[in-house]
């Protein structure tokens, strides 16, 4: 079950995008598993519905270790005012499915979300094969159990095969061995845990540098001397302007210890705007 205090206040409701059978349904089970998961068509909708107060949280895959970041999300976290309050890795198993009456001679296409491609090309190219972008990996099941499509197979999961009456042909289709998305779940309150020296903690947050010589790096310094460890940096332009970078960042830390404070005290000199998305507990998956 969730950590204690991810407490709700509102319905036991987790948003996210995708048609049920989707890698993000499957986060959801896996970590809300006594909790109602909702679908939306977009990450806009779904982050959405936890604005308005429709759902408590929302579950957003940002990164895969294959396919790398999840472009659609960084754009979004300009337009929401939400908080990050945890993290879930989900192992990834890509399936090939396919109508019953299907055998693998007779694919030509091979269809799903274009990072599900990605993950999988090398697979896909063995068979000879053709990609065919969709918009979602779980839509892409819905799509061949209702329409006629002699060529076509996808790339979903097993879930999806299951929830839309589709056959499996190859299980574990990614190329890579370990193929993970890491997810970070939002909501409208920041819930940020009490410091335990025992524990291992994440802070998220966006800045953005002040378009002078060395700013990044001078901005960054600050971690560097108070010896807090970097996991990750993510920069996108702002507005389609090339003078102002917006960054991404994931530092391990706890927002409230004194070397914290002192490496945002520092990037707030060379910076024009900082935004703390949240601090959570590192997810186990980390350890492994």
């Amino acid at each position: 079950m969730p950590e204690q205090y991810l407490s709700h206040d509102t319905a036991q409701v987790v948003a996210y995008q995708g048609e049920p059978g989707a890698y993000s349904h499957l986060a959801c089970k896996h970590t809300f598993p006594e909790w109602q998961s909702v679908h939306c068509a977009t990450f806009f909708d779904a982050l959405q519905m936890v604005e308005r107060g429709d759902a408590s949280y929302a579950m957003i895959p940002v990164e895969n270790s294959t396919a790398g970041r999840v472009e659609e999300i960084y754009r979004e976290l300009k337009r929401t005012q939400l908080y990050v309050v945890k993290e879930h890795f989900e192992p990834v198993n890509h399936c090939l499915i396919a109508r019953h009456e299907m055998s693998l001679e007779d694919i030509r296409r091979i269809g799903s979300h274009p990072q599900a491609l990605a993950q999988c090309d090398s697979n896909i190219k063995a068979l000879g094969a053709t990609n065919h972008a969709m918009y979602d990996t779980a839509g892409a099941a819905k799509y061949i159990a209702e329409n006629e499509a002699p060529d076509l197979a996808v790339i979903s999961s097993e879930l999806a095969a299951e929830l839309y009456g589709l056959k499996v042909l190859k299980s574990h289709f990614n190329d890579t061995v370990g193929n993970t998305t890491r997810f970070l779940v939002f909501s409208r309150q920041q819930k940020m845990p009490v410091f335990e020296e025992a524990q291992t903690y994440i802070t998220s947050f966006m800045f953005r540098v002040r378009n002078i010589p060395a700013a990044l790096y001078k901005a960054m310094g600050g971690f560097a001397t108070q010896g807090i460890n970097m996991l990750k940096i993510e920069s996108y332009m702002v507005n389609g302007n090339f003078t102002a970078t917006q960054f991404y960042v994931d530092v391990e830390a706890h927002f409230e210890t004194l070397a914290m404070q002192a490496a945002l005290e520092e990037l707030g000199f060379f910076s024009e705007e900082i935004r703390i998305l949240g601090t959570y507990l590192a997810d186990d998956y980390r350890l492994k």
